[in-house]
């Protein structure tokens, strides 16, 4: 991947809206070579989805986040592959990483309520055969994600004192 492609996802990271002509003006660049290696990129599946972050708690959406981490043992051949595959396709799954450390994948999941998320380790993931044990954590608030931060901060006001 050379330098030029790099800074153009860079700046799509920051903004996914901005144009092909805004960034060949941010990167001195020809127009046709910036929307050029954007097509190139997104056959490439190096760009996979242009995304908005949302902030859900300003929504009166209710969803239950839970990070759930998966000890399992691997398959002979294929490692954790097969595994992972079998989550990450169950609709209610948002993401799955293979870990480093106390446990294997870690897996997020959204559902409409705490039962609903409980239903889903109990009766899906915990079934799947190479799966060892689960811990499931739920998501109370959400501060900060993917380096946008959520809540608006007041500055402290109060007068500075020192010994």
């Amino acid at each position: 991947m050379n330098e030029f492609k790099l800074k153009i996802l860079d700046l799509l990271k920051e903004d996914a809206r901005l144009s092909a002509s805004t960034i060949a003006t941010m990167l001195g660049a020809d127009e046709a070579d910036v929307s050029a290696a954007i097509a190139e990129m997104e056959r490439d599946h190096v760009i996979v989805k242009y995304a908005t972050v949302v902030n859900w708690s300003k929504v009166d959406d209710e969803k239950v986040t839970a990070l759930i981490q998966v000890e399992c043992t691997p398959e002979r051949g294929r490692g954790f592959e097969s595994i992972a595959e079998r989550i990450y396709l169950y609709p209610e799954v948002k993401s799955v990483y293979l870990m480093s450390g106390a446990y294997d994948l870690q897996v997020e999941i959204e559902g409409k309520t705490l039962k609903e998320v409980a239903s889903f380790v109990s009766n899906k993931l915990s079934t799947i055969e190479s799966v060892i044990a689960t811990k499931t954590f739920f998501i109370l608030k959400k501060y900060k994600q993917d380096g946008i931060i959520f809540e608006e901060f007041e500055d402290d006001q109060r007068l500075l004192v020192s010994p």
